[in-house]
């Protein structure tokens, strides 16, 4: 499973409405932080059963990103992961604590 960019907030808003479970990334395209936990989440997206994955780049997408923040009232951070479960946050994390290891006790933990 490859990891998927999102374009717009359309894309995001199908996703809340068709996808029941998802692993969704706020990345910086200048941050070596969000470089290394862009490469977690390609790691973790290699795993059979690994749910699917979706990244937005805030440089591209500020406008997303800040809507993320207010409908799941969570402080913006990039980068930044949610494990999206039935259109509310079931997990989230942000910078070194992006791990491949922490994405696979995420889903474990909220099955």
């Amino acid at each position: 499973m490859e990891m998927k960019k999102l374009e717009s907030n359309e894309e995001l808003s199908q996703l809340y409405d068709t996808t029941d479970i998802f692993f969704l990334m706020k990345n910086s395209t200048t941050c070596p932080i969000s470089s290394e936990a862009y490469s977690e989440m390609e790691s973790y997206t290699k795993e059979e059963g690994a749910l699917p994955v979706y990244y937005l780049n805030v440089q591209e997408l500020r406008d997303v990103s800040n809507q993320v923040a207010e409908h799941f009232q969570i402080k913006h951070e990039s980068p930044q992961a949610f494990l999206i479960q039935k259109g509310k946050v079931a997990w989230h994390s942000s910078h070194w604590h992006i791990k491949k290891d922490a994405l696979n006790k995420a889903v474990s933990d909220n099955k």
